[in-house]
């Protein structure tokens, strides 16, 4: 099943969510990101934040959906905050969507400790929607199903 993130600059929540996904992903799962308006460069901390986890950072870009054309998702999740009024990028086709709004650490105006502690904190909340994500039985639900379970996940915080 191929998932793709998107988010407005895919420079920090999306890239999160797909480098993350990507790790805990079993056989038959793959994720990928873009951006609607891709800064054509990750975050920083984005690439700290992973590097601290552990995780491969080498084949992480900045990418436009034109990019993704060719990875034919399943699901599309958008990232963006809905609470900062930032424009979330559309996909069309015949997908699943769903909104997973998170909190954008790159935008905060703090030190840079204070700016990683939110990154880390992101990554936490990625991750326990991916420990729901990755406890429904695929096998067993239908695309409606699915959808539902999905805007379920989009809840926890």
């Amino acid at each position: 099943m191929n998932i793709l993130f998107l988010c407005t600059g895919n420079s920090c929540r999306s890239i999160l969510s797909e480098a993350l996904f990507n790790a805990r992903a079993p056989q038959g799962f793959h994720a990928c990101s873009a951006g609607s308006q891709p800064t054509g460069k990750v975050h920083p901390l984005t690439l700290k934040t992973l590097q601290l986890l552990n995780l491969p950072t080498e084949n992480l870009f900045s990418k436009s959906l034109q990019d993704c054309e060719q990875f034919q998702p399943e699901i599309v999740i958008s990232v963006c905050d809905a609470a900062a009024q930032e424009p979330c990028p559309l996909y069309l086709g015949n997908r699943l969507k769903v909104h997973w709004g998170l909190a954008d650490p790159s935008h905060l105006d703090v030190p840079e400790a204070e700016k990683m502690q939110a990154f880390i904190q992101t990554v936490a909340h990625i991750q326990r929607r991916f420990d729901a994500f990755f406890a429904l039985n695929f096998d067993n639900l239908s695309v409606h199903d699915l959808s539902i379970e999905l805007e379920k996940i989009s809840q926890i915080t």
